[in-house]
């Protein structure tokens, strides 16, 4: 009796080990391609899944979203909540950790219409979050405050925005541990969606400023940098694995950048606005991400001027460079892609990093 029990065990252990991996030739079609090819090829994979309806989500969430604890895995707030007790009914949440909800990270206004399917109930982008943290995000976009007027229980920010981004306005700022989640989750509804964004760009004020009207790259370029600089500084995680991989099992489709983190550099780094132009094999610049010094050398060039700029042309840094090696202190910038820009009267090199 013993052994059978302990051969069931085995054959279910073996069975949810299996199941739980990228299935053999999901993604054969994108092998070798990148930038917006890449991006079709992943959305020709991935954009047929079972829709789910907006009750069902209650539900999937228990299969998504629990912690070790079972408690609700909210990325917005530290508070236990608890599956259907906690669940929103229609009242309360006018304090942290009463109710949670269901939270559309990509807000649904900005894909015309409060119940489009099949964006609507795409668990990719919806999680359960507290329902006060919920309503105080609201719609705005997700970006880096730099003065909070409202910070939650788990360190989230809503409030006026860097303008080193590039963007000025109202945003929310989700922690550093989850802000790769979110960024990944924004990538993969540019691409499930490959044939529908181009036309959300005019449905809600804060969806204009961050869509470019396009299906690629989808994202306008201070956006992409914000993004890509998000996956860098927050890697995919065990929680990302397990949560693709239970979507997966409720909607038949998965996040590619979760499966495969080097597709978002495959498809969007090369897109930033600016490609390296002029590139001299004798310019070398490393590490490269970076994160907080650069070290630069330019061999047998008669160079006088170095300077970092953002995507959209913005000079950052800007220092004399006769040549040689260089250490440049780059910690106090944002995450996200920079170029590099080296000229002297006979030659120019400009060179994409990525700082995370």
């Amino acid at each position: 009796m013993m052994r059978k029990i302990t051969s069931i065990a085995l054959f279910v252990l073996f069975s949810v080990a299996t199941f739980s991996q990228i299935p053999s030739g999901y993604y054969s079609t994108a092998e070798g391609k990148t930038g917006a090819t890449l991006k079709t090829a992943l959305f020709n994979i991935i954009k047929t899944h079972t829709v789910r309806t907006y009750s069902n989500l209650w539900t999937d969430f228990q299969t998504t979203d629990k912690r070790t604890d079972g408690k609700v895995w909210d990325m917005y707030s530290s508070c236990s909540l608890t599956f259907v007790i906690d669940q929103d009914n229609g009242s309360g949440g006018t304090s942290e950790c009463e109710k949670y909800n269901r939270e559309h990270s990509f807000p649904n206004s900005w894909f015309n219409g409060d119940q489009a399917s099949p964006m609507y109930t795409d668990l990719f982008h919806l999680y359960p979050t507290d329902k006060k943290v919920n309503n105080t995000r609201s719609n705005y976009i997700y970006g880096v405050v730099l003065t909070p007027s409202y910070t939650s229980s788990n360190g989230c920010k809503l409030g006026s925005s860097d303008p080193a981004t590039g963007f000025s306005g109202t945003v929310f700022e989700p922690i550093n541990e989850y802000k790769g989640d979110f960024a990944r989750s924004y990538f993969y509804m540019a691409t499930c969606y490959e044939d529908k964004i181009a036309g959300w760009a005019s449905y809600a004020t804060e969806a204009q400023a961050i869509l470019a009207g396009n299906s690629f790259p989808a994202y306008k370029a201070w956006y992409v940098t914000l993004l890509l600089g998000w996956c860098q500084q927050d890697p995919v995680s065990q929680k990302e694995i397990d949560r693709n991989n239970a979507v997966y099992s409720i909607q038949g489709n998965r996040n590619p950048y979760i499966d495969h983190p080097e597709y978002v550099q495959a498809v969007w780094g090369t897109n930033t606005g600016v490609d390296n132009v002029n590139s001299l094999s004798h310019v070398s610049i490393y590490p490269n991400p970076a994160k907080n010094e650069i070290s630069v050398e330019a061999l047998n060039t008669k160079a006088d001027d170095l300077k970092i700029v953002n995507v959209t042309g913005n000079t950052i840094i800007q220092t004399t460079y006769d040549g040689g090696e260089k250490t440049i202190d780059i910690s106090k910038l944002n995450p996200g892609v920079y170029i590099v820009i080296i000229s002297g009267k006979t030659f120019r090199n400009a060179t994409k990093i990525v700082i995370y």
